[in-house]
């Protein structure tokens, strides 16, 4: 028996002045994939190229990995000089920089990219005792980059060991030494955590 095929004429609709699609009404997910295509279009439309195509995804884009490095390197020099929240902004807009690279760049970039990025920016809230930040920051760098991310996992831990979250700052420590491969940074804060907890039995 063969199963029969709908076809379903959806109202689709393109401004003309920014030719973007858009349904109406549109379901959930329909919805989810116009957005995507007007993503694409949009980023198409500011590739620079004659032609408006994509270059090859190697080499990336200059201008834009000028752009991040500058701003990370302002942010390490703000933080050098005792400017944390000046280099909590500067690191951000480096972020917000890097995850808007157009779809086509590879993807391994981004991450790598914003994985340290935000590492650093987790030390800057920690200069500034905003442990909770930190934290999240840390915990976003790892997940970027699980491997040769030791700072990532030690400043998360160090930020739950300060907000008193010893069980988790445990379990996350020995997870990260799974990864850092015994770390020394990483092999400290593991028995700091230890001894503070046999402390308050």
């Amino acid at each position: 028996m063969e199963s029969a095929d709908t076809f379903t004429l959806l109202p689709l609709v393109m401004d003309p002045a920014t030719k973007a699609i858009s349904a109406n009404p549109a379901n959930a997910a329909l919805k989810n994939e116009l957005e995507a295509l007007n993503a694409l279009h949009r980023g198409l439309l500011s590739v620079g190229t004659p032609t408006g195509t994509p270059p090859p995804p190697v080499p990336v884009n200059p201008t834009r990995s000028a752009q991040i490095g500058k701003l990370r390197e302002s942010g390490n020099n703000e933080f050098r000089k005792g400017n944390h929240a000046q280099a909590v902004k500067l690191y951000g807009l480096a972020i917000d920089m890097a995850l808007g690279r157009p779809h086509w760049e590879p993807s391994g970039l981004v991450r790598e990219e914003v994985s340290g990025l935000l590492s650093n920016r987790a030390q800057a809230n920690m200069a500034q005792q905003n442990w909770a930040e930190g934290a999240v920051d840390a915990e976003a760098s790892v997940e970027m980059k699980k491997a040769d991310n030791a700072k990532g996992w030690w400043r998360r831990g160090k930020c739950l060991v300060e907000m008193g979250r010893l069980e988790e700052a445990e379990t996350w420590v020995r997870q990260g030494l799974e990864f850092g491969a015994n770390e020394p940074d990483l092999v400290q804060l593991k028995q700091d955590i230890e001894k503070r907890k046999a402390g308050s039995v």
